[in-house]
């Protein structure tokens, strides 16, 4: 296609060298917001009906065209043409070569940089419902695993060594805790996602007198934005989200560690469904976690897109620039990765079991009660400091004897302090330590099992 056949190409003399034509077109990749650019290109027909620029058939022809070429696109008949250069013109010219001149007209008071960027953010609204709805389903699976598991009883940990004993229940809730977080981060993004740039053509608005109000009611948006320097220039919606994504990512990677420390001989804390592990080609034995490893690994792409996002933006003057072509690769992929990655942990953590027995007599290593008996020491009028001390010695006694506290005799612990007494046991069993953290937020059974039935209210009214 000669320039002069292009539909801009009225400006210019020369053909566009082969290899520019290639490096610059985008067609390859935003072919994908086909289905957004008709939604969009059909509700601004309606609008330049209401206003007068179309008459009842020609906007008629325009809608009728626009679904035929949806059609073919859906159906994998649609010609893609890298001299068209985006999926923009591609459809246009298509209209045009399907109903003639009223093609041509649907193209009034608009640009392609108020085109694509409406574009995007219809894509990006619809694709953060579709996150979300992922996100839900894994956070069902963890609520369920925490009410199932509020009393299996395993090490908690500071520095990777046994701190104190929590619960399996209690623990899922942690992670859910931290995916509500991204789950209210991705609401408050959509809100931002929701602004609808069309109406601000090129860069300064348009002679024609329309109606964006009108407009941004038929596609759904909140409202139109409010500059039309701004609307066509303004990526912080998907940096935003890719922010967003990078954060749950993070979290889903901290899961990822922890399932595949879990996982390894040493822990044993879980067995992960073998639908979701593979084998070694070499090593008969070997279950090799590969979902969470691989979404371990993931994250960091995601992490990329965002600082490529940030970089892309950090010099651009107003209003449009060219540079805002590579916005669509990084975000497309980030949202791509981040549904993958929650479909993945979303299927698998319903058949994650625990072992219930081994993380029991992890528990039991590592002195994880000694905080307890400090507390112990505390309610019966001793200093904590001098109560810290104490226990310290008697973790001392225990190490050497090769037992837990709770197997130390009476008479040695009273060795270190007068005021221990046969009560001491009671709080010195791992049972007697989680059932005594009986507070909101905390680890005791029932405090899980109620804090089960408060997140799923959450979840329901976020939802």
């Amino acid at each position: 296609m000669a320039d002069r056949d292009k539909l801009w190409g009225g400006r210019f003399s020369q053909p566009t060298d082969r290899f520019v034509e290639e490096f610059t077109a985008s067609v390859q990749f935003d072919r994908r917001l086909a289905p957004y650019d008709i939604q969009g290109s059909i509700a601004h027909a309606r609008m330049l009906r209401k206003i007068g620029v179309l008459d009842e058939e020609e906007c008629r022809a325009i809608i009728d065209g626009l679904q035929q070429i949806l059609d073919e696109i859906e159906g994998g008949e649609f010609q893609w043409s890298v001299a068209l250069e985006d999926v923009h013109m591609n459809i246009e010219a298509r209209l045009t070569e399907l109903i003639g001149e009223a093609g041509k007209k649907l193209h009034t008071a608009r640009s392609r940089n108020d085109q694509v960027a409406t574009d995007l953010r219809l894509w990006l609204r619809e694709e953060i419902g579709h996150i979300l709805a992922e996100l839900e389903r894994l956070q069902s699976a963890l609520l369920d695993l925490a009410e199932a598991e509020a009393e299996t009883i395993m090490p908690g940990f500071t520095h990777l060594q046994v701190a104190q004993p929590v619960t399996f229940g209690h623990h899922m809730l942690a992670w859910f805790e931290m995916l509500q977080r991204d789950r209210e981060r991705l609401l408050d993004c959509r809100r931002r996602v929701n602004v609808m740039p069309l109406g601000a053509a090129a860069l300064a608005g348009t002679t024609f007198p329309i109606d964006r109000f009108y407009t941004a009611e038929l596609l759904g948006f909140d409202r139109p934005a409010a500059n039309s320097l701004d609307a066509v220039s303004d990526r912080d919606f998907a940096i935003e989200f890719s922010a967003a994504a990078a954060l749950l990512m993070m979290h889903l990677s901290r899961f990822s560690e922890e399932l595949v420390l879990w996982t390894s001989a040493q822990f044993a804390f879980v067995e992960l469904p073998d639908a979701f592990c593979t084998g070694s080609s070499i090593m008969p034995q070997k279950k090799n976690p590969d979902v969470p490893e691989l979404v371990r690994g993931k994250s960091g792409r995601v992490f990329g897109h965002l600082t490529g996002l940030l970089t892309l933006m950090k010099a651009q003057p107003l209003a449009y620039n060219k540079d805002n072509q590579e916005d669509k690769e990084p975000l497309f992929d980030c949202v791509d990765t981040v549904k993958d990655c929650l479909r993945a942990f979303a299927d698998m953590m319903p058949h994650v079991r625990p072992d219930r027995e081994r993380m029991y007599q992890a528990a039991r290593q590592g002195f994880a009660t000694a905080t307890d008996l400090a507390d112990y020491l505390v309610r019966k009028g001793v200093p904590f400091r001098d109560a810290h001390e104490i226990v310290g010695k008697a973790v001392q006694a225990a190490l050497a004897r090769r037992c837990d506290l709770a197997d130390l005799p009476l008479e040695e612990l009273r060795a270190f302090s007068p005021v221990i007494d046969e009560d001491v046991y009671r709080i010195l069993t791992l049972e007697g330590s989680v059932a005594a953290r009986d507070h909101y937020g905390a680890t005791a059974p029932h405090q899980v099992r109620r804090a089960v039935e408060e997140a799923r209210t959450r979840l329901r009214q976020s939802a």
